[in-house]
């Protein structure tokens, strides 16, 4: 070469295209990237042997083919360090970019790219609130944290020069590990699952552009709306308040989500209580849970949790099993607030002008020079204009007041489940769980089956999807639900519980839980299968998570055919005739699942376009999935003005008929949802220069989409962009006990390890691989073992 390795992977960091560095280095294309498929792999951690660190105890990591770590500590701060070790082994530099991400600090390594992400992130202040937090802390808890940090931190000094390539790629080396880090991770998390604001945001310019009327109220609607978790009747119908406990209007992220159910031994043909549960997230190049098994003191559980935090979500011990759910009720209100010339830098509040608060944030920008950024603060919360979508940008000032800004201590409760031995134990676990709300459901080894919506949610006079206003004492919280109010069932007569990220409750539920549910469609279609059949076996559960029904196409593709069938267009003609003989499933060989899928985000842009200005069409369609359902029965309301409801409907169709041509060709036969819809695993730094080619993966025909209980998401380009990333069966039945799991992507997120991206093909089969808890079954397995001996 006639470029040094450093010199080479720092020009494809910094953006160069390949073939140039490959040109320059006196290399053809082919070559370059065996180079860096060496380079990759060279900086692969040692996972066998022996190694020493500076820890009380001792660990060993014993590896499985697929490179899940069971780790096994003879004292609890050995687990944790541990925990951390085998966790940075796999995922050094995603600990870093998360850490990144949620401290503000992406731009001093990616540059301007990472401004929009910082400037989230000190708006917020995942920094100032991890600082604070992580001083509450239990003191056994703050000692894990530092235990799982001197772990990655042992990593760090151990790799030296055999850092992930990703490090050698942007020039720089990781700063040590702080439990600071990991609360700081845990609380841009939560921001992710209960932040949204477009989904307050856009209710509001609704309402500003519809008025208060029939119209706005026909945009709010919800598809699926009255498929609740908690079934009507659950409870005495002591309401206090009189607004609705919730509303839907679809998600413009509806893809971002998850699906659990959990039967009774009643319901099950092994006689015990089973549970399935799978993530609906990004998909990647490494995804954003971290499987593991770990065992030492109290502990003995095996799942997924979130990178950057120990801890099991999803999976089971020896005794339950459990699965979460994003609850989306509403942890967040986003408030309009007055302001006046003659009274620059203060707020209206109760007929007073309250001075503002400012933080000025300094984000070190790589190449470039320090950005500063004030964020300005009414009692309401920061001013967030700038982090809403464009089009949703013009409506300000806006503050935002959210339940996450308080100081919370989830990781206590988290690791406390996983220890728990019953369903009732583990139910009691989440007192202390603030943010987010979760629809955890659990089954123990008795048979015992419950759901909790964990969290709290703000108390409000009045419940309203648009913005309130924050000169009015009357819109400020009241407190918060207590723990003891918040939904559960334990043990239903039915045998089953299953959550979809769909209502919580029905209106008889006596306190609001401010609902910004997703379609109810995932969950109407678990349901219809719980009940199909009597008892379940671990490999119906499998299937029903790759079922690819879409119940919005069973109830859309009767309104097409009859408004489309008679259309004298040849094209039309043809493509109804293939939605007429379709059996509504979203599989990758169906023509029609193509021309469904397109008409319908077509005809959603349609709707936006008939009632909102062009600059916002594009985000308001991601909104209009339950108002696009009802309209295709028929314009009750005279939502079309400009043009004729025929005509927007057969143009909608028109359009996906001329995308699909334009992509494909007019040969319908090569139209099929697996040439459109492919599972995308892309790597965290794909978009910068040629990286995506060689640390991408994927690219295979997939099934399902966003509404379908195997969930792909929705793309702007229909790749599968995010989905079940990660699925889960346990059945408790089992003995010596273990867990049925399918990664998306795989364990290591290291591009040269075997174990990158190595399960997608089994988890696009719809099969599990098994992963032991007990001894002599991981050691059976074992491919890896590493011992570390402690000095301390």
């Amino acid at each position: 070469m006639t470029l040094t390795d450093k010199d080479a992977l720092i020009r494809l960091g910094a953006g160069e295209p390949m073939d140039k560095v490959a040109a320059a280095a006196g290399m053809k294309a082919d070559a370059f990237r065996d180079w860096f498929s060496r380079q990759a792999t060279a900086r692969v951690a040692d996972t066998a042997g022996s190694k020493k660190a500076k820890l009380s105890g001792d660990v060993e990591i014993i590896r499985d083919r697929w490179g899940v770590p069971h780790i096994y500590g003879s004292t609890d701060d050995a687990v944790f360090f541990g925990y951390g070790y085998a966790m940075a082994q796999d995922r050094l530099f995603q600990l870093d970019y998360y850490r990144r991400r949620a401290m503000g600090t992406l731009s001093e390594v990616l540059g301007p790219s990472g401004l929009e992400l910082d400037t989230v992130a000190r708006t917020i202040g995942f920094n100032r609130l991890s600082r604070l937090t992580v001083k509450k802390l239990p003191p056994q808890t703050h000692k894990r944290l530092q235990c799982f940090s001197d772990g990655i931190n042992a990593v760090i000094e151990q790799s030296k020069d055999k850092l992930p390539i990703e490090f050698a790629l942007l020039d720089y080396k990781p700063a040590p590990w702080t439990p600071q880090d990991s609360v700081a991770v845990w609380k841009e998390f939560q921001w992710y699952l209960t932040g949204r604001m477009p989904v307050i945001a856009i209710p509001e310019l609704a309402k500003r552009t519809l008025g208060d009327g029939p119209l706005y109220k026909l945009f709010l609607k919800g598809e699926a709306d009255n498929e609740s978790i908690i079934p009507p009747g659950s409870y005495e119908p002591r309401r206090t308040w009189e607004e609705p406990v919730g509303e839907v209007i679809s998600d413009p992220n509806e893809g971002i989500g998850s699906n659990n159910w959990v039967v009774a031994p009643s319901r099950s043909a092994s006689g015990a209580a089973m549970v399935a549960s799978d993530p609906h997230i990004a998909f990647g190049a490494a995804n954003c849970w971290y499987e593991a098994h770990f065992s030492g003191g109290a502990f003995n559980a095996v799942g997924s949790g979130y990178v950057g935090v120990p801890g099991i979500l999803f999976g089971r011990n020896d005794r339950i099993a459990w699965g979460i759910t994003n609850n989306i009720c509403s942890q967040r209100d986003l408030y309009a607030e007055k302001t006046d010339a003659a009274h620059t830098g203060h707020f209206l509040y109760d007929g007073k002008w309250e001075k503002a608060k400012e933080i000025v944030e300094e984000i070190k920008v790589k190449g470039g020079q320090t950005v500063k950024k004030s964020v300005k603060y009414s009692r309401n919360g920061p001013i967030v204009d700038e982090i809403l979508p464009a089009p949703l940008r013009k409506m300000g000032p806006v503050t935002i007041k959210w339940l996450g800004a308080s100081i919370s201590d989830e990781i206590t409760s988290m690791l406390a489940f996983n220890q728990s031995k019953t369903a009732s134990e583990a139910r009691g676990t989440l007192k202390g769980w603030f943010v987010p709300t979760l629809s955890f459901v659990f089954a123990d080894r008795e048979g015992h089956i419950g759901y909790k919506c964990s969290g709290r949610l703000p108390i409000r006079d009045g419940w309203d999807r648009a913005f309130r206003p924050g000169w009015d004492p009357a819109h400020q919280w009241k407190g918060v639900t207590p723990f003891e109010r918040m939904p559960e069932l334990s043990d239903p007569t039915n045998g089953w519980i299953r959550t979809a990220n769909n209502r919580t409750a029905p209106e008889d539920f006596p306190y609001p839980l401010g609902g910004t549910w997703s379609s109810g469609h995932r969950a109407m279609r678990i349901r219809q299968m719980l009940e199909e059949q009597e008892k379940f076996t671990r490999e119906d559960f499998a299937r029903m998570q790759r079922d690819v029904l879409s119940i919005r196409a069973v109830e859309c593709v009767p309104g097409i055919v009859r408004l489309l069938e008679h259309h004298p267009d040849p094209k039309i003609k043809a493509a109804v005739k293939c939605l007429k003989s379709w059996d509504s499933r979203m599989e990758p060989d169906r023509v029609a699942a193509s021309i469904f899928d397109i008409f319908f985000q077509k005809w959603c842009e349609a709707i936006a376009a008939e009632r909102f200005t062009p600059d916002s069409v594009m985000v308001m369609a991601g909104a209009a999935g339950g108002i696009a359902v009802e309209l295709l029965a028929g314009d009750k309301l005279g939502w079309f003005s400009k043009r004729k409801y025929e005509d927007a409907v057969s143009g909608s169709m028109l359009e996906a008929i001329a995308f699909l041509e334009g992509k494909f060709g007019k040969d319908m036969d090569n139209w099929n949802w697996g040439n459109l819809h492919r599972l995308k695993l892309a790597h965290l730094l794909s978009g910068r220069g040629s990286l995506g080619e060689l640390l991408d993966r994927g690219g295979d025909p997939c099934h399902g989409n966003g509404t379908t209980v195997c969930n792909t998401g929705f793309d702007p380009n229909y790749m599968a962009a995010l989905g079940a990333n990660y699925r889960i069966n346990a059945d408790l039945a089992e003995d010596p006990p273990g867990l049925w799991s399918a990664d998306s992507s795989g364990t290591s997120g290291n591009p040269g390890s075997k174990n990158y991206c190595d399960q997608s093909q089994t988890w696009l089969s719809g099969k599990h691989k098994y992963i032991p808890i007990d001894r002599k079954r991981v050691e059976a397995g074992a491919e890896a073992k590493l011992t570390i001996k402690g000095t301390a």
